[in-house]
């Protein structure tokens, strides 16, 4: 290997270094750590890690063809450690900047999504359903009026019918009306009976396939 690619390895593992100081932060900023199960947390730790291990030998196969030395450690801690002292407060700044930026502008987005698309979407459907709600009460109200007058029509035509019908009721003698009326009630009496059969045959229907 010679200097100039050791030189080069030296300095994207110093980045690399820094890199995973900046991610680490990061990433702990959006876990929330007291907030997660343990077995959330112990996952994507596990995740986290085996992703930065894959970029710093992408990054060595890229620079040196992946050749391991002492100093490539070494060369990560010491960029860790610069970021720790020098750049970490600075860039926790800035991310919280990113982060209320982000939601502030997500905010926006959402506020003038309700206000362009959902509000108008909701109030078509409400005036719609007004409209609908008032036809179907208007038809209904139309239908009422259209049977009252079609009842009084009725009404009115049958009206010298039911007369002439209690006229010739009235003529009939009482012994042939009295005759009458006994075989409707008795008519009505069977047909009660033959009700309460059937219902007593649906019953024991019922209960056998029960069984």
């Amino acid at each position: 290997m010679s200097l100039t690619t050791q030189f080069y390895t030296m300095l994207a593992m110093f980045g690399m270094g820094s890199w995973v100081g900046a991610a680490l932060d990061t990433y702990g900023r959006f876990l929330k750590r007291p907030l997660r199960a343990r077995w959330v947390v112990f996952i994507n730790d596990f995740l986290f890690w085996i992703m930065q291990g894959l970029i710093l030998f992408y990054l060595l196969l890229l620079v040196n063809e992946g050749e391991l030395r002492v100093y490539i450690f070494l060369a990560v801690l010491c960029g860790y450690a610069a970021y720790q002292s020098l750049l970490k407060t600075i860039y926790l700044r800035i991310l919280d900047r990113l982060i209320q930026t982000s939601i502030s502008i997500y905010s926006l987005v959402i506020n003038i999504g309700q206000a362009i698309i959902i509000k108008p979407i909701l109030l078509l459907f409400q005036v719609t359903i007004t409209i609908l709600l008032g036809i179907l009460k208007f038809l209904w109200s139309l239908t009422k009026w259209a049977f009252q007058i079609l009842y009084s029509f009725v009404k009115i035509i049958l009206a010298p019918v039911w007369l002439i019908l209690r006229v010739i009721w009235n003529i009939i003698p009482s012994g042939i009306r009295n005759y009458i009326i006994k075989n409707i009630n008795k008519l009505a009496g069977i047909n009660k009976k033959v009700k309460n059969i059937t219902n007593t045959i649906n019953i024991w229907w019922q209960r056998i396939k029960k069984r």
